[in-house]
């Protein structure tokens, strides 16, 4: 079958959506024989669709592990300049404002299009809302008379980047809809959208790489070789994903348990430049006990994962958090928040624990519980690997997408 996968980001790019989808279009290629080829931009982050300042990556045909890459050159300039009116409209609830959003997160690619009409493939998957080139990708396929799928990686609960009716009456007028979560699917119903064109999926891990870790020489390669435990945050530095709340809480649990170490690990965003001053600002007792880890390569994950003891990911914003994914499969504990799809995914008190969203009290409560009870800890560790090997490979995952695009692949768009 012939796969095109439409998406804002792929590999060396960070980010959820992007090790998605690029880890479905591997399994797709090496498993079944697929052709995979995916039309992306240049950008490494999403931040760099309206910052024309941020490196970017060189544009045309490349390959990466037998799937094949074309990189689009964004606009981002002109992103940039819809920043402020569109704020200010969205503020106001100036009518039309869901399309100022549209063009001020961009990406503004030039020519997607048109190389998408004129590609020869079975089924066009585009991945995520609420970025523009998922309404491209889907004119593209309705004029040219082929089916169109979303995984639209929805986080409901982001009213600016998702309260818009023209990305409910997109996905109304797909063929199909991925859902990573079944919270996901049963908030889109509530959009109107028939159950029928839903299907849930979820995301997926490789578990192998997390075999037999060293946890000793993980933290020495990352230079932590202070005793004691370690917290860690691995995933998109950021302010909305709760880094600044798992901050607040450290304090806390420095002075109670001072030999605690933090972890923070992730590409680095613009964010990283406030949250460098804040960790300055620290006590020199509290700064050492702080690492960080930028720009990791995808086979340094299950080092990252190993040299923690729990996984803190206190984000608002998730439509699913592979994150967790990856913690189980080190049979590590987790702390998530009860937001958004995140309740769909962890068990409280059964594989990880869930607090409330910018809360730094209760997630310091939740981290001094898994610190000071290490045994129950690791078993809740232990029953998250277990539920990653019975629904969440990637191979899974990907049989599951294929079984969606061979139904698909001979649809049209109404």
């Amino acid at each position: 079958m012939r796969i095109l996968h439409v998406t804002q980001g792929y590999h060396p790019a960070i980010g959820g959506t992007e090790f998605l989808i690029q880890r479905v279009s591997e399994e797709l290629k090496n498993k079944w024989g697929d052709e995979v080829t995916i039309f992306t931009t240049n950008c490494f982050s999403g931040e760099a669709f309206f910052n024309p300042k941020l490196n970017r990556m060189e544009t045309g045909w490349s390959e990466y592990n037998g799937v094949k890459i074309y990189r689009f050159p964004v606009k981002s300039h002109i992103s940039r300049f819809f920043r402020i009116p569109q704020a200010i409209a969205y503020r106001l609830h100036v009518p039309g404002n869901q399309y100022l959003r549209l063009i001020s997160s961009g990406p503004i690619i030039p020519g997607l299009k048109k190389a998408i009409k004129n590609y020869s493939t079975d089924i066009i998957s585009a991945a995520s809302f609420p970025l523009t080139h998922m309404f491209t990708a889907q004119q593209a396929a309705k004029e040219t008379k082929r089916g169109c799928i979303f995984t639209g990686c929805i986080h409901p609960m982001d009213n600016w980047g998702f309260d818009r009716q023209m990305i409910y009456k997109a996905i109304n007028r797909s063929n199909h809809y991925i859902a990573l979560t079944e919270y996901e699917a049963l908030f889109l119903n509530s959009k109107g959208i028939d159950k029928e064109r839903i299907t849930v999926i979820g995301a997926g891990v490789d578990i192998e790489p997390y075999y037999k870790i060293n946890t000793r020489e993980a933290r020495k390669k990352l230079g932590i070789e202070e005793d004691g435990s370690v917290v860690g945050f691995i995933g998109q530095i950021a302010e909305a994903k709760g880094v600044g709340t798992l901050m607040k809480s450290m304090i806390r649990i420095w002075k109670e348990l001072p030999n605690t170490n933090l972890l923070i690990a992730g590409a680095r965003t613009l964010y990283c430049d406030k949250l460098e001053k804040e960790i300055a600002m620290l006590p020199e007792e509290y700064r050492k006990k702080v690492f960080i880890k930028y720009n990791f390569l995808t086979d340094e994950k299950p080092d990252l994962y190993a040299a923690i003891d729990i996984l803190a990911y206190p984000s608002g914003f998730e439509s699913f958090g592979i994150a967790f994914l990856e913690a189980w499969a080190a049979e590590k504990p987790v702390i998530g928040c009860k937001q958004g799809a995140i309740p769909w995914v962890i068990e409280p008190g059964i594989d990880g624990l869930v607090v409330d969203y910018l809360d730094h009290l209760g997630l310091t409560g939740a981290l001094l519980l898994l610190l000071k009870n290490p045994s129950w800890a690791k078993s809740l560790g232990e029953i998250g690997k277990k539920k990653v090997l019975e629904n969440y490979t990637w191979s899974k995952i990907a049989s599951r997408y294929r079984e969606i695009y061979i139904e698909y692949s001979n649809s049209k768009l109404k």
